[in-house]
């Protein structure tokens, strides 16, 4: 019995799609187009708090300082972080010729970059900062000498008479370079370095000004100065986001 060729031409057809599908089938299942297991990891953001603890153990050991600190940072994204820092100090200065003790309060306000990459869900900061830094504050002249250059003849003047100067400001700059480890869940110990740079200072009239609160000691003929930090925060969790 003869087949037709229009018969013969639809088997041939039928069993040529068969093939397809079926090549197509296995080429779907191998193991290049399987789903593969990925590990994803989730970044904390949220509010870190903490304070400065050189400033207190400082107020303990030094009879002519004492200060507090309190500081804190939020980040914003994978390596930026709004940062700022709080407080007051009260610290007496002296040499041959005049004693003055700085008393008052200071906010600075600027942003953290962390430059250090962390492994899985590690929180470490190896970090760069800007801050602008204000601060209000009064200055007591507790005494000072008026220098003779008759060392010898003319007995020095000396004055004991206590004089304050409130109502003073100053604003200046900070370039800041630190590290904060985790050495517990959320807890983080830190250092940094600053260094500063004056912008403007109100001075009481006939002096000038040996410590800013928050810019710390100063420098004839220079507006710049550094300062150090050793600080304890908590990270507080609000979010998390994939790494």
């Amino acid at each position: 019995m003869k087949i037709p060729h229009t018969l013969t031409y639809f088997i041939s057809t039928v069993v040529l799609l068969l093939f397809c599908v079926t090549v197509s089938a296995q080429d779907q299942n191998t193991p290049e187009n399987t789903p593969s297991d990925s590990l994803v990891v989730k970044q904390k953001y949220g509010l870190r708090l903490g304070g400065d603890i050189s400033k207190l153990v400082r107020s303990f050991l030094d009879e002519e300082y004492t200060g507090f600190e309190i500081n804190g940072d939020y980040r914003l994204t994978k390596n930026w972080y709004v940062a700022g820092e709080l407080g007051t100090e009260e610290k007496t200065s002296s040499n041959d010729f005049l004693s003055t003790t700085a008393n008052g309060s200071y906010f600075k306000a600027g942003f953290d970059y962390n430059m250090y990459e962390n492994w899985l869900d590690m929180e470490n900061m190896i970090y760069s900062g800007f801050r602008v830094g204000a601060s209000t504050f009064s200055q007591q002249r507790n005494s000072y000498t008026v220098y003779s250059t008759n060392q010898f003849w003319a007995p020095q003047f000396t004055s004991n008479e206590v004089e304050k100067f409130s109502g003073l400001t100053a604003i200046w700059a900070e370039l800041i370079m630190g590290i904060k480890a985790e050495v517990l869940t959320n807890l983080f110990v830190g250092i940094q370095a600053q260094l500063k740079f004056s912008i403007s200072e109100d001075t009481p009239e006939n002096f000038g000004n040996n410590y800013i609160p928050g810019f710390g000691k100063t420098y004839d003929g220079s507006k710049i100065g550094a300062g150090y930090g050793y600080t304890v925060s908590y990270l507080i969790p609000i979010f998390k986001k994939n790494k």
